[in-house]
């Protein structure tokens, strides 16, 4: 069973050190925090949900990881619009019948990631939950005025990049729900899944550098996510299969296309974009066009429809 509501929050007001990040000048404590962004930029809010049985299992998914999980979702949204995280918020539900451990697990991975992000833990909620944990995070960033990589900013003629690997986590749910897992959850081979890696530094040279013309993270699926972006910008777009990162070269396109859980960053550019930034692979996938469809082009140049089919929730 966990703390009482009163503990439980002073033991996650002293482990959070909430007055210690930049742009935070008071966080658990009171009503609100208070938060200062300074001239010359903008605020970046999102909010991120995720619910066991739908987002992870406690079968399968240890505390470390969900927690870190959490947070990664809101990272990557911050990442995907050129920002850089500032604080967030945690609200979490936990079912009586969850130990403690398991929630000072859970807050092990969340604030592992934040200290290694400098992000600060400035507040949130607690609540009896009566059959699922379910944690809701609020990140709050910042961005220069002007700045921010929307997904509406794609023309036709821009290439088309992700970085990293993609397929990887995709391939790992599969090894689950196939009940053909095997190794520590901690290990390299599963860690896509498990603990994927923000890409906050990525995000942030390519708006510093001015260049991506529009971005998003790849969570719900390559296709889905495209799909996402040329919505918005009005274009179609061409994927060169054989060009598509993945961590399964021979079988993996359909995990790569579709899979999600990535957090990887898929972006569009007028200009040359180096091969590596920060340290990460980025790779040419493609390129925009006019229109509204997606393409898939496959050997000898021979096109056919890409569907989104990544996740989407009540379908």
């Amino acid at each position: 069973m966990p703390l009482a509501e009163k503990l439980l929050i002073e033991r996650v007001r002293h482990r959070s050190r909430a007055r210690g990040g930049a742009g935070v000048l008071q966080g658990i404590g009171d009503d609100c925090a208070r938060l200062r962004i300074p001239p010359g930029f903008e605020m970046l809010v999102t909010t991120d949900l995720s619910v066991e049985g739908v987002h992870f299992r406690r079968d399968w998914h240890p505390p470390e990881s969900v927690g870190h999980r959490c947070l990664m979702r809101g990272l990557s949204d911050i990442a995907a619009m050129g920002g850089e995280p500032v604080a967030a918020f945690l609200s979490l539900g936990v079912p009586s019948v969850v130990p403690q451990s398991w929630v000072d697990r859970f807050l092990n991975g969340l604030l592992g990631l934040a200290r290694q992000q400098h992000v600060t833990l400035a507040g949130g909620d607690t609540s009896d939950s009566p059959r699922a944990v379910v944690c809701d995070i609020v990140l709050v960033g910042q961005v220069p005025r002007g700045r921010a990589i929307l997904r509406s900013g794609a023309r036709p003629g821009d290439a088309l990049y992700v970085t990293g690997e993609l397929g990887g986590a995709a391939m790992v749910l599969d090894q689950l729900r196939r009940s053909r897992f095997r190794g520590s959850p901690y290990s390299k081979a599963v860690a896509p899944h498990f603990f994927p890696s923000p890409r906050v530094e990525v995000g942030r040279v390519l708006g510093q550098r001015r260049l991506a013309t529009a971005m998003i993270d790849v969570s719900d699926g390559l296709s889905t996510d495209l799909e996402h972006l040329c919505r918005e910008s009005g274009v179609g777009a061409v994927v060169v299969a054989e060009s598509v990162p993945r961590r399964d070269v021979r079988r993996g396109l359909d995990f790569a296309l579709h899979g999600g859980d990535d957090y990887e960053l898929l972006f569009t550019a007028r200009r040359q974009v180096p091969n590596r930034i920060a340290g990460v692979p980025v790779t040419c996938i493609g390129r925009i066009v006019s229109g509204r469809k997606l393409w898939l082009e496959e050997a000898q140049g021979r096109r056919k429809r890409l569907k989104p089919r990544g996740w989407e929730h009540f379908r």
